[in-house]
């Protein structure tokens, strides 16, 4: 087996489309908000792929769910927390729509692999 092989699975190339994205987007915040909501984004949206190694490459069925729930848990924080930032002004309502597109995709996607490992 492929020690590496959560790299070929479709939901960890498209979070990790996810992590460019986003850093992408958080370029554009006011430079007040650099330490603050911006590293909690960047710190949450990384998480992501982050859990989803981590997860695919433990032993058991049970550790590799519980992985992919924690990188669930972080997708919807940066869901949260780009929601947040149009009210703030921050992004527009269709820059937030795009990456919903995408999150909303990848929500599915460990949802299926999660529940593969859930039985």
């Amino acid at each position: 087996m492929n020690r590496y092989s959560y790299k070929n699975l479709n939901v960890y190339q498209d979070a990790k489309g996810l992590v460019v994205d986003v850093y992408q987007l958080l370029k554009t915040f006011p430079v007040e908000e650099k330490f603050a909501l911006c590293d909690q984004i960047r710190r949450a949206v990384i998480s992501i792929t982050s859990n989803i190694a981590e997860g695919m490459n433990r032993i058991s069925d049970k550790e590799k769910a519980h992985f992919l729930g924690f990188a669930y848990a972080s997708m919807m924080e940066v869901d949260s927390q780009l929601d947040v930032s149009v009210d703030l002004g921050y992004l527009t309502l269709e820059q937030y729509n795009i990456v919903e597109e995408k999150i909303d995709r990848i929500a599915r996607q460990l949802s299926a692999l999660r529940s593969k490992y859930n039985n």
